[in-house]
């Protein structure tokens, strides 16, 4: 099932813990050193060509009066929410530019152009999936309290529509991410503090207000007084933008938190737990997408997940570089590091939520050493003393080549029954 023990898992010492630990902190140093104004002149160049495609696609919208020009408004329109959402609020609110001290780019008062309040999700994300991540029972981004994305959940009925759950929650993801921190699930089973769910319903319908009444009353109020356009048309154009910031955000979360590799926790886990298994815990609990830097600006720069999830306060724009030295620490210690195209990643994390909307006797691999599921019993089969250095080769043996070994047996197995 999920891992207990991340540091049996990872084969490592408590010395090559605290190793691991004062290396990825000297990355951490470096970065926060070398900040300066190429990374300022980073980010306020992003929100200013941010801002000119959302102009562009509202008066796209506003003075276009053929069907091309309000489908090139609409997508403009898409791609700027995708920007504003993705390599702006997300990483904005994270604080990786609370250092410039300007209060327009400060994680304290920046408001994101979604329906949720961006103070639920500072707690709820920030707080709550980073410090916790994939700790099953603490971090609520393992499945949104919706999908079945391992088997240390036990199948219900319910899981049978994981994959229509899937798709209503990458159409409305906007409304999800708001919705999450209001518990709705306590709320039904009373298990929630009245006074505390009454504060924060207010907060919500208060933002969800504001947003729907921009989006679906004021712009298209504004566009219709255009001979180009129509208070319905708009009305459409923004649906589909929402809709297409909504989509293309939850493909890209969900590729770095469910395909293959990515793994899961339990609370054991979290007993006793130094810096060293924190970041062990980041590293192997997130999956990277193989990208340019096109795809890494459009996906925020959480094609490289990884990275993030070490450094969520490191500004966005540092992340290729900082890759490369994980990339290293990583080899040094054996350690796997997740990553593959994106339709691939992509493809991982739908083929998971359609396999798991089926009951467990259903599925082939074990429930220790499965693509989406694995714990450190999936290496009994090794002998004593295993991890250390391979007498063959003297190169490190740690949980990537365990890994490999082990399945390499199993594939090995399978050959003669198909034959």
């Amino acid at each position: 099932m999920a891992v207990t023990d991340v540091e049996v898992f990872a084969h490592l010492s408590d010395a090559d813990v605290e190793n691991l630990a004062a290396e990825l902190d000297a990355i951490r140093r470096d970065i926060e050193d070398s900040r300066g104004e190429r990374d300022a002149r980073y980010i306020r160049r992003t929100i200013a060509a941010q801002r000119i495609l959302e102009v562009t696609g509202r008066v796209l919208l506003a003075a276009g009066t053929r069907r091309s020009a309000r489908w090139a408004g609409t997508a403009t329109l898409g791609v700027a929410k995708i920007i504003e959402n993705m390599e702006i609020g997300h990483n904005v609110m994270h604080g990786q530019w609370d250092w410039m001290n300007d209060p327009e780019i400060h994680s304290s008062g920046w408001e994101w152009d979604m329906a949720g309040s961006s103070k639920h999700w500072r707690f709820t994300h920030n707080f709550a999936h980073h410090k916790y991540t994939n700790i099953l029972g603490m971090d609520d981004d393992v499945g949104y309290g919706l999908l079945r994305v391992t088997r240390d959940v036990p199948w219900k009925r319910f899981n049978l529509f994981n994959v229509f759950y899937n798709i209503m929650l990458a159409v409305g993801f906007e409304w999800g991410v708001a919705l999450q921190h209001l518990e709705i699930g306590r709320i039904f089973m009373g298990r929630s503090d009245r006074a505390a769910t009454l504060v924060r319903l207010r907060e919500f319908a208060g933002k969800a207000g504001r947003q729907v009444f921009k989006d679906y009353v004021a712009f298209p109020a504004l566009t219709a007084l255009s001979p180009g356009a129509t208070f319905a048309s708009t009305v459409k154009a923004n649906v589909i933008a929402n809709v297409i910031r909504n989509i293309w955000s939850n493909a890209i979360i969900f590729c770095g938190h469910f395909p293959d590799g990515a793994d899961k926790f339990t609370k054991t886990d979290m007993v006793g737990e130094s810096r060293g298994h924190w970041y062990l815990r980041q590293l192997l609990g997130s999956a990277n997408i193989d990208a340019g830097p096109a795809m890494r600006f459009f996906s925020g720069s959480l094609s490289h997940q990884i990275e993030h999830h070490l450094y969520p306060d490191l500004p966005s724009n540092r992340y290729p570089e900082i890759a490369q030295r994980v990339r290293q620490v990583c080899e040094k210690y054996d350690l796997p590091y997740t990553s593959g195209p994106f339709l691939v990643q992509y493809g991982k994390t739908w083929r998971t939520i359609a396999k798991l909307s089926l009951p467990d006797r259903f599925l082939r691999d074990s429930a220790d050493d499965a693509p989406e599921t694995r714990s450190e019993k999936m290496f009994a089969a090794l002998e004593p003393g295993y991890s250390g250095t391979d007498p063959a080769t003297g190169r490190r043996r740690g949980l990537k080549t365990a890994i490999a070994t082990v399945r390499g047996w199993r594939r090995a197995k399978r050959v003669p029954l198909a034959a």
